[in-house]
């Protein structure tokens, strides 16, 4: 039997049937497979940051959930959104004004620069190149586009899952040359919105994140300084992780928030008038969703048990450890009727795909299944149906329902 994570603290105090939001999983699994998605879990992690960090804007990542009810349901508990390509711009409109709407990601097309220009949306500037091409874009709309700086710091999250600094990256403008190039789109009449630095995610240190976020806090002041230009705002990128696998201990937030809070305090004199801003994804709304997946056949092969789902990794492609994972480690799942059951057996849980890389569940132990028992996957909020290849083998895709 292999380890599973833990469950999340919402769930873990149940006993007997699997409730979400108050409503027991069976009835939300009344057409399989979907993903639930409980906005109590989330509005109580908004409410959480807003005591741990009360002088930091919290915005959402919108490529964790992208799902347009979540969306609407999320953007009156944070203060912006921050999108990466223009179909998700389009989405953040829908649920937020421009000006609270930050747009990053490499390779933007001349149509999404146009897009964010004419919307008045921030444009994360990811090269010199970019830029020039947003500068000469607003140009001919007449425009002065809202243009930041994102910088590839010169440090690396330490312990994050996805290293986005310290290294050659194609993720914003290397140090060395981010203030040169505030000073150009400054002269060139942008309107120019400050930092964004992000270093790194996925990272459950509390202690690496408080360096971090010291060390960005400097870099950002250096920058300003070389620049001649003091930031409205300084994006310290987010990184914030959620326990997904066994042995990983959840996030002291309230720690990162008082370190966070005393370095504000002190802040260099050309930040003095910045606003801060952490953009989160996963860690505001990947432990509020539960995939559901029925079992549709229990077979046995050379010893082993499999229950065979009718989802996937067509649908939950990280909990088959298929997305960025070295190692491939077990989620944690449940039988949705006896959520924390003795009598336990160890199962593979399989999905529907030809494919041996469909495998939700890896020799784990659950309370003994049958054929219709209802499997469920947690941490399932984030990076779910959206990054999962939903198309492979013609499938349908999984129904997604806001709860609660």
């Amino acid at each position: 039997m292999k380890p599973m994570g833990a469950l999340p603290a919402e769930f873990a105090a149940q006993s007997g049937m699997l409730t979400i939001a108050g409503t027991a999983a069976e009835a939300w699994a009344a057409e399989t497979p979907v993903f639930v998605y409980d906005m109590g879990i989330v509005a109580a992690r908004a409410n959480r940051f807003r005591a741990a960090f009360p002088d930091v804007d919290l915005h959402y990542a919108i490529k964790a959930n992208p799902l347009p009810t979540l969306l609407e349901r999320i953007a009156p508990l944070v203060d912006g959104l921050d999108v990466a390509s223009g179909g998700e711009l389009e989405k953040a409109l829908a649920v937020k004004p421009a000006g609270a709407i930050s747009f990053a990601g490499p390779g933007k097309r001349d149509g999404e620069l146009i897009g964010a220009i004419r919307s008045g949306a921030t444009l994360n500037v990811e090269s010199e190149g970019e830029a020039e091409r947003a500068l000469r874009l607003g140009e001919e709309l007449g425009v002065a586009p809202r243009l930041a700086v994102r910088v590839n710091p010169d440090v690396e999250l330490r312990g994050s899952g996805m290293k986005m600094g310290g290294r050659p990256s194609p993720f914003g403008v290397d140090a060395a040359r981010a203030a040169a190039l505030v000073r150009r789109v400054v002269a060139d009449g942008a309107d120019w919105r400050g930092f964004h630095i992000y270093a790194g995610s996925q990272a459950l240190d509390a202690g690496a994140i408080v360096e971090t976020q010291a060390a960005t806090l400097a870099l950002a002041a250096r920058l300003a300084d070389e620049a001649g230009e003091a930031p409205p705002l300084v994006n310290l990128g987010g990184g914030f992780g959620v326990p997904y696998f066994a042995g990983d201990a959840s996030l002291d937030v309230e720690r990162v928030g008082a370190a966070l809070g005393e370095a504000l305090a002190q802040r260099p004199a050309v930040l003095r008038e910045a606003r801060f801003a952490i953009e989160l994804g996963r860690w505001l709304v990947a432990e509020a969703g539960v995939y559901l997946t029925r079992v549709v056949d229990r077979k046995e092969s050379q010893g082993e048990t499999f229950l065979v789902t009718d989802g996937g990794l067509n649908h939950q492609l990280a909990a088959s450890g298929n997305f960025g994972t070295v190692v491939r480690r077990n989620y944690p799942l449940a039988l949705a009727r006896d959520v924390t059951g003795e009598g336990r057996e160890t199962v593979s849980v399989v999905g529907p795909l030809c494919t041996p890389l469909d495998r939700l569940g890896d020799r784990v132990g659950l309370p003994p299944a049958e054929v219709g028992d209802v499997i469920a996957v947690f941490l399932a909020g984030a990076y779910g149906a959206s990054a999962s290849p939903a198309g492979f083998l013609g499938h349908p895709p999984a129904l997604e329902v806001v709860a609660g």
